[in-house]
């Protein structure tokens, strides 16, 4: 018997985390009898006057929302992170550390109707909030050691408003995630001269088995490495160290490409595909200056959905305590969606 990666299981490595994923395609045969989601709410209206994002509406803090009509942005009415604040005295022990967290936290508001997502917006409104996003990112990071934007889209992903919104979190620490990815990106730099993302797009550009959608300046792939079902990576075609970087052709293509992958998403299940997204740079703050050529930009998309609309993939039991672990193959994930129409099915 010869090996085939979509029957038998095997390990994949991630190159970016330093870890291992336990991949086994022969479980998609088996019977789901476990847990089913409420079918997603689809009937938003577009506009709820007792919703604290919407237009003309009064926020917990008693601040009323003006009139806007393409992005809004506020400071998070309930911070994690505070600017003004005192710090942790230093400790000897080794095993009670605690260090400094200061920062700033954000709401941005996509669009001022809450009954549209990102593959239900035009082309030029996706363009208004990357530019808003850029905004931001040159607002905060002299400030800030890292700037997070991300989006939670869907009560699967725990989000608590459906207007189409994002979070921008400014902190004066690199969080584990960038810390891993700084530190194995730098790595790979120093050892073959090139950044790994680079490499990695030209690889998979030449193999073209896990690539989504793309265009001329991006590309989405389900990444060899996946741990999510549906995850995928946004990724440049020409080495782009951060989110600043961007030209207004790369602009105009990115809101192309987020586009096209978010419309395959609702897609593939016929429903508002929930996720996790987000944005990742070289550090900023004291970081601007450093030497970041290792870092590639890029974005992350994690949707937590698996079988269906009411079937999503659970990380318990031995993801939580051994290694994380996938059924469905990256190769197989992406030819799911690649087949899929870029007509959104709500306008099709």
């Amino acid at each position: 018997m010869s090996f085939q990666a979509s029957e038998h299981q095997h390990t994949r490595y991630n190159p970016l985390r330093g870890e291992w994923v336990l991949v086994s395609p022969h479980r998609m045969k088996r019977p789901w009898c476990g847990q089913i989601e409420k079918p997603l709410e689809e009937i938003v209206p577009a506009h709820d006057p007792k919703n604290p994002l919407c237009p003309n509406v009064s926020r917990p803090n008693g601040e009323i929302n003006p009139d806007y009509t393409s992005t809004y942005v506020f400071l998070n009415d309930f911070p994690a992170l505070l600017e003004d604040v005192p710090e942790p005295p230093p400790s000897d022990d080794p095993l009670f550390q605690a260090g400094a967290a200061k920062g700033c936290c954000k709401v941005m508001c996509f669009h001022p109707r809450s009954d549209v997502t990102l593959p239900l917006m035009t082309q030029a409104e996706v363009r208004a909030v990357i530019d808003r996003w850029i905004s931001e990112m040159e607002i905060l990071g002299p400030k800030f050691n890292w700037v997070q934007i991300f989006e939670n889209k869907g009560a699967m992903m725990g989000c608590s408003n459906p207007h189409p919104h994002c979070q921008i979190w400014a902190s004066s620490f690199i969080p584990n995630e960038a810390r891993v990815k700084d530190e194995k990106q730098k790595k790979y730099f120093e050892q073959h001269g090139r950044p790994m993302l680079m490499d990695y797009v030209d690889k998979e550009l030449e193999k073209k088995e896990r690539i989504v959608c793309s265009n001329a300046h991006w590309l989405v792939v389900v990444p060899y490495w996946a741990l999510w079902p549906y995850e995928t990576l946004v990724l440049p075609r020409s080495h782009v160290r951060r989110f600043t970087d961007l030209t207004d052709d790369q602009r105009e293509a990115l809101a192309d490409i987020i586009r096209k992958i978010t419309t395959r998403y609702d897609n593939l299940f016929s429903c508002s595909f929930p996720y996790s997204m987000g944005w990742h740079g070289a550090p900023t703050g004291e970081h601007l200056n450093d030497a970041s050529d290792h870092w590639t930009f890029h974005g992350v998309f994690v949707p937590p959905l698996l079988r269906s609309a009411t079937v999503k993939k659970h990380m318990v039991g031995y993801e939580l305590l051994a290694q994380a672990q996938r059924d469905l193959t990256a190769e197989q994930a992406a030819q799911k969606l690649r087949e899929l129409s870029e007509v959104h099915y709500k306008n099709a």
